[in-house]
């Protein structure tokens, strides 16, 4: 795996933003012609590599505002460790230095304590469609939308990006096993909460960090969808994975709130004509994804991989009160209306996708 540049180089890195040399700007033809004005660029930076999850909604993104605005409309795309870690690309944003970025909850929590709701396990069904619904509903929406307009971030998507796996040298099967367990977490305190419920010794650290850690033994182990375990190589250094099916990552696109406001009406049009059906193509990306990295961390033989039985996930659930606790406390009234929202629509996703089970195929005659 390339290294990913130290803080030093990334502060240099940032302050030669403007210059464009970092972007994965393609060449793009567009329906310009002599006299019309000049298109204008947005800048996206996001939180994981190129051919990531990230990467592939940020190019199709590109795409569609491009062919919305005739070309109008450029996008230069910043891949991870090319301007910054994730908290400081959320500063960037906050800043007007690029116009929209992924935000992790994992670490815009920090800044947004209602975000940790998606760092909380055992939240969302195991359906990916029931998912989908659960995070486009408007009343959610309009709650996160304020949660995130708090912190001058104007929220543009929600983007499911697959089940998180942990990885250890030794299997995680039940709660005991993370008893003093050095737990990689992201930056946000939200979610050390959840692994110290479990019994873990969290260690923060940004994503570009953590390979070096598992390396250096610094860290014992790390969390993360299957994909990216298989593109940032952490299977070197770790010989057994979990699959708990108990948290989605949930990442955010967000822009920068004033430049979202300023933004004339055609220019929002096409922003919001581009961002729809996102969610749809994306799930069907990061399902592609992780089952594809999940196939070859299978074959390549480097490390095992344990599915967690219905009882053991019963027994992290019910380990995990302190964590829900901690998430009450940190993101308040509002975080709690988060929290119920989703709390009632997964319920009712499960039922009915449990009334759908039972219900007698009508094809089958009696």
């Amino acid at each position: 795996m390339t290294a990913v540049p130290t803080r030093s180089l990334m502060v240099i890195l940032a302050s030669s933003l403007f210059l464009g040399a970092c972007s994965d700007n393609d060449e793009v033809m567009t329906g310009l012609l002599p006299g019309d004005p000049e298109p204008e660029t947005w800048r996206f930076a996001l939180e994981e590599v190129g051919g990531s999850v990230q990467d592939a909604w940020a190019q199709e993104f590109r795409r569609r505002i491009q062919e919305l605005s005739d070309g109008q409309v450029q996008v230069e795309i910043y891949p991870y460790g090319s301007i910054g870690n994730s908290p400081h690309l959320t500063g960037l944003v906050r800043d007007g230095r690029v116009h929209l970025a992924f935000a992790s909850p994992g670490h815009v929590a920090d800044k947004v304590p209602e975000a940790g709701v998606f760092l909380l396990p055992y939240l969302f069904p195991e359906d990916d469609q029931a998912t989908r619904t659960i995070l486009s509903d408007p009343e959610l929406g309009s709650l996160l939308e304020q949660a995130w307009a708090s912190a001058g971030l104007q929220l543009m998507s929600l983007v499911p990006e697959g089940w998180i796996a942990w990885t250890a040298n030794q299997p995680l099967l039940e709660p005991g096993d993370f008893s003093g367990l050095r737990m990689r977490t992201m930056t946000a305190p939200m979610h050390n909460a959840v692994f110290e419920a479990w019994g873990a010794d969290p260690v923060a650290l940004p994503y570009g960090e953590v390979h070096e850690a598992l390396q250096l033994g610094q860290v014992d182990g790390q969390s993360n969808p299957a994909f990216a375990i298989a593109e940032m190589q952490f299977q070197e250094f770790q010989s057994h994975m979990t699959l708990p099916a108990a948290t989605r990552f949930v990442a955010s696109v967000v822009s920068n709130r004033e430049w979202y406001q300023d933004l004339d009406t055609t220019h929002r049009e096409w922003l919001h004509g581009a961002i729809k059906g996102m969610p749809e193509f994306i799930d069907a990306i990061q399902q592609e994804y992780n089952q594809r990295s999940l196939q070859q961390l299978r074959e390549s033989g480097r490390i095992r991989i344990h599915s967690l039985n219905e009882q053991q996930r019963t027994g992290f659930h019910e380990a995990t009160g302190p964590a829900v606790d901690a998430y009450r406390a940190q993101a308040g009234k509002r975080g709690a209306q988060i929290l119920g929202r989703i709390q009632r629509l997964s319920e009712a996703e499960r039922s009915a996708g449990q009334e759908e089970a039972s219900a007698p195929d009508p094809a089958i005659k009696p």
